[in-house]
């Protein structure tokens, strides 16, 4: 089987002193993984960066082995925000989220135009906001959706703070999550938000699937 492609890179391991092998999400193929041979010499590794849009060009004859990988980088993301270690680690934990929420060799161009709005909105002064629904947005688009309003105790309702969630026990809601919408908020309502999806996203989407929490998103929210 041979394709050409373009995607973005999720992962990349060493395979012997001079390979590796690497897994990107793709337009066309969803997620595919291969060998790269020379990925250590300076024409390919100092481009070959979680996140960054590649050309690639997949080979294998035997489906039974791994295939081999020729890329050649496309357009770079992760590099213009080495020096923003919050926007840095967002990246490596949305690049994860991806990875562990994607099976092999399944198309989905909704997911592969989420890498894009990802780093559209890390420009943003407002980007963890949005980045909240960015991440719903990923959740859903495989597969789960939530609407917070049906986890609402409408007996616990204090307007400065939001809603009482009855998801977990006593949680706060934020109203920017109710509304679903963009809008003015605190440090602590930012907070409340990514903990909120986070407890959504271990609950009702990893632990059913038997999917570990991502200690990049423990990480990244600790930045905060």
């Amino acid at each position: 089987m041979k394709f050409e492609d373009k995607g973005f890179l999720l992962s990349k391991n060493k395979y012997n002193e001079n390979s590796a092998i690497a897994e990107f999400f793709t337009e066309n193929s969803g997620k595919i993984s291969g060998i790269i041979f020379g990925a250590t010499s300076t024409k390919i590794k100092n481009f070959l960066l979680i996140g960054n849009h590649f050309s690639v060009e997949f080979n294998s004859k035997n489906q039974n082995r791994a295939g081999y990988l020729k890329v050649e980088v496309d357009k770079i993301f992760t590099p213009h925000f080495l020096d923003h270690k919050i926007k840095l680690n967002c990246i490596l934990y949305s690049i994860n989220l991806i990875k562990i929420l994607t099976a092999e060799n399944q198309s989905n161009k909704n997911i592969y135009n989420q890498f894009f709005k990802l780093f559209e909105i890390l420009n943003d002064n407002d980007w963890i906001q949005k980045f909240i629904f960015w991440e719903l947005k990923v959740i859903k688009l495989v597969g789960y959706d939530i609407n917070f309003k049906d986890y609402v105790d409408t007996k616990k309702l204090t307007k400065k703070n939001g809603y009482i969630s009855t998801l977990d026990g006593s949680k706060k809601i934020p109203i920017f999550l109710l509304k679903n919408e963009n809008s003015k908020i605190n440090y602590d309502e930012l907070k409340d938000g990514l903990k909120i999806v986070g407890d959504f996203l271990n609950k009702s989407v990893l632990l059913p699937n038997n999917i570990n929490f991502p200690l990049s998103r423990t990480e990244f929210t600790k930045l905060i």
